[in-house]
């Protein structure tokens, strides 16, 4: 059992904004923007893609922050969402927990910075790729940016690569999972390291950000094409019954 433990006191003004209106403004947010968008902006709802204007970089970068950021978001949904005692009834301690999900995790951490920054320095350093970007994803690219590095360092701290290391599922995990079920214990995350609460001030941020960037492309996915009947292209040139049309370029010179 966890010899952790929170002051039961009542909330300060600060801790019941940050810990207690801020993630459903944020998440509120998020959904009414999505539900706008959609409605108003649908055929804006894409990454508008820049890689015919470079792709040498982001051939690398891409796959680099995708992949990484699917695994973080992964790993989040573990560290965070399965309780600590219901890995310890299994025989998994907090001490093997961590040595079996701390490699994982910086490495996924530093797979998504990589690919981030490569990304960014991409868009900056390519006139054309930086004149397609928006205010908007500026700002994104700002928490996000803020989001991914705390991420990094916590994941370091929590590891006892930097500090002395911590347990987040003895306080953030319970805060969050108080949260998702509308009984907020703000207390829990009040008690976290600095660090992992600015974490989750940038993360929600990003959350309320997501609407109205390009982010949105991340929950598109294209269920139609399973279904979709294949698109058969036609010439419109007439032609007779298994007669083939010679192809431009290859056609028998004249001779007078």
């Amino acid at each position: 059992m966890s010899a952790f433990t929170v002051a039961q006191s009542a909330p300060t003004a600060v801790e019941s904004i940050l810990w207690i209106a801020l993630p459903y403004v944020a998440l509120a947010v998020m959904i009414s923007g999505l539900v706008w968008r959609y409605r108003y902006d649908r055929f804006g709802w894409s990454t508008r893609s820049s890689q015919m204007y470079e792709s040498r970089i982001m051939r690398i970068a891409s796959p680099l922050f995708h992949y990484g950021i699917i695994a973080v978001g992964l790993g989040h949904v573990l560290g965070l969402l399965v309780p600590q005692s219901w890995t310890d009834a299994i025989g998994i301690d907090a001490h093997l927990y961590h040595s079996l999900t701390m490699p994982l995790s910086i490495a996924a951490g530093a797979a998504t910075l990589v690919g981030f920054v490569a990304l960014v320095a991409r868009r900056r350093a390519s006139a054309l790729v930086f004149s397609r970007t928006t205010t908007n994803d500026k700002v994104m690219y700002l928490f996000l940016g803020a989001a991914i590095l705390l991420g990094v360092f916590v994941s370091w701290y929590a590891s006892g690569l930097v500090g002395e290391g911590h347990n987040y599922r003895e306080d953030v995990s319970v805060w969050l999972r108080s949260v998702l079920i509308f009984q907020p214990q703000p207390e829990y995350m009040a008690q976290a390291p600095l660090g992992f609460q600015l974490h989750v001030v940038a993360g929600f941020l990003v959350f309320a950000a997501w609407p109205f960037t390009r982010l949105v492309h991340a929950l598109s996915a294209p269920v139609q094409y399973v279904a979709r009947p294949y698109i058969v292209y036609r010439s419109r040139e007439p032609r007779s019954a298994g007669a083939r049309t010679a192809r431009r370029g290859w056609e028998p010179t004249r001779r007078d």
